[in-house]
């Protein structure tokens, strides 16, 4: 049969098997790849949410989907033109994201009797049971395949079963025309040092997957997605959201002259965050990998009152433990970033799954009269700037700041344009100067009339001796229970909060006119799938919030253009409910997911559409 090559501008893959598989460096060696190649990208990878779930079962199953364009890509896509599926359950739990002219790639040594029994199937013919037989079908026996691929090679039989992902891959680019290199090119480097012996046999069984998609005549045609044009100039590399964040808290460490400390315990999905700074001990990182969520913010603390750029790290459950300790770095008015990767709640939850669930948490979730700024990423790439902006606004406004990112962002991944530090402003933190005149005594929450910025003296400084702690105190640093004091110091630690909006861009409508019916307002990481939706649509107003408290200075502005506000966002309408308390009077309406999914940019072209 002859097959075409058909220039396609965007195409979905969608990697599943079990957790052993080893979907998620598939689907990441081809996300990579595409990036190097010049491809808008996003990626989506969908973890199993119970720890060791039965082998060959549909909770077991473990996803990546990646989204190559030859234009920007916002979204991972909604469904999928290719599935891979290395086993019946794999099959059975992403069978409902394929289009309807999508191409399923199985490997038919996997579909044996037990194999389909521990997925729950009832027939022995799974594609007419989940109505996909009209798909493209590609049934190859890739684990017999790789066997006699790697049968001289000298592995072990379990070695070389960990080899089928690299099969499944070869064949994946032969479809879509990726060149090998760059695979070839980590596998050497992964393996050069410590099992160099690996390194041909993987070259080989992924050579050999690519030749075997070229061969048979089960591929009907093949795809290219060309390079994306209009984009910035630059050097681009692919990037996750804990990457970036934790590379944006370095930028932020250089531009202010601070070192980094980070005092954090791991937690899904976060811990890559303390990771990656932990590789960069050269860069004047320090780590610390604490007992609990509270020594880790504690000792964070401790590092911001010691002059550090204090960071610490967490998702939903741990910044419950960590509430007492930010209320103290609130009292206490020291820098502090606070990382919180929203994930399905409460308690536990969905570990693995995104949400936004924390949203209340962050404004709310304190003792006591405890206002705290609240910024929140809406892109992986994007975590790089909403760190950098969240240290700059801890150190020079001295207060803490909590920074939301979400699981989708902190695992998912987009091209990134590598900046150029001289292109970022200088972090100027309020430290004291010089000596204090013969018989002054500094006074350690006396204000900057404008700001209501307290200054920062460091320990061993003389005469700048001071006393912080959780105690209410006066701007001499006196403890006090005086009540007009406290009520005064309440006041000034909200209006210097509430003062921040001074230096926060002004909010500007991502898409269509400046006044009409309806805008479309999101936040954190719904970004990209509104902006697709609203584009769809055509003509649509959106807005996007970066900046929840406090809000940016024109928000009244621009809503008062509006006769309605859609507010979309993947919890129960805790930011609808937020702008109604901000702005009462407004026709403020709510579209909300709590799936631990993100949105599907079809069902957000539905529910704007039903506004509209």
């Amino acid at each position: 049969m002859q097959h075409k090559v058909i220039d396609a501008k965007d195409v979905v893959i969608r990697f599943a098997g079990d957790s052993g598989d080893g979907m998620q460096l598939t689907g990441s060696l081809f996300a990579d790849m595409s990036a190097i190649y010049g491809n808008g990208l996003s990626t989506f990878p969908d973890y199993p949410a119970e720890i060791r779930a039965p082998h060959g079962t549909v909770s077991g199953v473990s996803g990546f989907q990646v989204h190559i364009g030859s234009e920007k890509v916002s979204t991972p896509g909604d469904f999928c033109d290719l599935l891979v599926a290395m086993n019946p359950a794999a099959l059975k739990a992403n069978a409902k994201w394929c289009k309807r002219h999508a191409m399923i790639l199985v490997d038919e040594d996997a579909f044996d009797e037990a194999g389909m029994k521990k997925a729950g199937f009832t027939t022995d013919n799974p594609f007419t049971e989940l109505g996909v037989e009209d798909r493209t079908l590609i049934v190859a026996p890739i684990t017999t395949l790789t066997h006699e691929s790697l049968k001289d090679s000298g592995m072990d039989n379990k070695a070389i079963l960990k080899c089928k992902n690299m099969f499944t891959l070869g064949m994946a680019c032969y479809i879509y025309n990726r060149p090998l290199e760059y695979i070839y090119a980590y596998l050497e480097k992964k393996f050069a040092k410590k099992h160099p012996e690996v390194i041909e046999p993987n070259k080989k069984v992924l050579n050999d997957g690519f030749n075997y998609a070229s061969n048979i005549q089960a591929v009907p045609n093949t795809y290219t997605v060309a390079p994306a044009e209009h984009l910035e100039k630059g050097t681009y590399r692919n990037i996750t959201g804990n990457q970036a964040t934790a590379w944006g808290l370095l930028a932020a460490s250089e531009k202010s002259g601070l070192s980094l400390f980070c005092g954090s315990y791991p937690i899904t999905p976060a811990t890559a965050i303390l990771e990656e700074l932990a590789l960069h001990k050269s860069l004047g990182a320090k780590t610390l990998q604490a007992e609990d969520e509270i020594a880790g913010i504690c000792t964070a603390i401790g590092a911001a009152y010691a002059g550090n750029l204090a960071v610490t790290t967490t998702s939903g459950p741990g910044l419950s433990l960590k509430s007492e300790a930010m209320g103290l770095a609130v009292m206490a008015e020291l820098p502090l970033v606070v990382v919180d990767v929203q994930r399905g709640g409460p308690s536990t939850g969905l570990p693995t799954k995104t949400e936004q669930s924390d949203l209340n948490q962050a404004l709310y979730g304190r003792n006591g009269e405890c206002p705290m700024a609240v910024i929140a990423a809406h892109s992986p790439a994007h975590c790089f700037d909403a760190a950098f902006q969240a240290a700059k606004i801890a150190l020079e406004h001295m207060t803490p700041v909590l920074l939301l990112s979400e699981g989708f962002l902190g695992n998912g991944s987009e091209p990134w344009r590598i900046p150029s530090m001289k292109d970022y402003p200088e972090i100027k933190p309020p430290f004291v100067q010089g000596i204090l005149p013969e018989g002054e005594r500094f006074k350690p929450f006396e204000r900057d009339p404008e700001t209501l910025v307290r200054r920062w003296a460091l320990p061993g400084q003389r005469g700048f001796e001071h006393r912080v702690g959780g105690l209410e105190k006066n701007h001499a640093g006196v403890l006090s229970t005086d009540p007009a004091n406290h009520a005064m110091m309440v006041s000034e630690r909200a209006e210097k909060v509430a003062r921040i909006a001074r230096d926060l861009p002004a909010l500007a409508l991502e898409n269509g006119p400046a006044s009409g019916k309806l805008l479309v307002v999101g936040w954190g990481g719904t970004y990209g799938h509104i902006l697709s939706a609203v584009r769809e649509i055509g003509d649509v107003s959106y807005a996007h919030f970066d900046y929840i408290n406090p809000l940016p200075a024109n928000t009244e502005e621009v809503f008062s253009h509006f006769e309605k506000i859609l507010v979309c966002e993947l919890n129960s309408g805790q930011f609808a409910d937020y702008l109604r308390a901000q702005f009462p009077g407004r026709d403020i309406r709510k579209f909300n997911k709590v799936q631990g999914q993100p949105f599907l940019v079809s069902e957000l072209v539905a529910a704007i559409q039903e506004e509209m």
